[in-house]
């Protein structure tokens, strides 16, 4: 897991994000123009877009509240070996990193938001007359 490397957490979320960072591309290269729509289907195309893109959405969010239950648990370890012994240097000093890396795994949450809310948006705006799914 890497959960514990907040660094190496960013690298795979920006790889599992590719999709999001190029939909505009994705939507131009899956749905034909009016040359080509008798050789490909608008209607399949965007809804396996919309089946990749769900799939990503889920994937990351479960990744991301994974990481925070995580590290919520070892906050919460380093608190109690904190109270126990409030003297220790490196007890206080891997509680606030574990303290700031969850803050920062939280706020994560939120950029997801505003990443799948921007998709979204695009993906209705290029497909809405060839797929409407239930629940984009």
């Amino acid at each position: 897991m890497f959960c514990p490397d907040f660094l190496e957490f960013q690298d795979v979320l920006k790889k599992m994000r590719v999709l999001d960072d190029k939909i505009v591309y994705a939507l131009n290269t899956s749905i034909p123009t009016e040359s080509f729509k008798s050789k490909v289907d608008p209607a399949v195309a965007c809804q396996d877009l919309f089946n990749q893109i769900q799939k990503g959405h889920s994937e990351r969010e479960n990744i991301i509240k994974n990481c925070i239950m995580s590290t919520a648990e070892t906050v919460k370890k380093l608190k109690a070996v904190k109270e126990s012994s409030p003297d220790d240097i490196d007890v206080v000093k891997n509680l606030k990193s574990e303290q700031r890396k969850l803050r920062l795994l939280q706020t994560e949450l939120s950029v997801e938001e505003v990443i799948n809310e921007k998709t979204s948006k695009i993906f209705n705006e290029q497909c809405r007359a060839y797929y409407k799914p239930g629940n984009l």
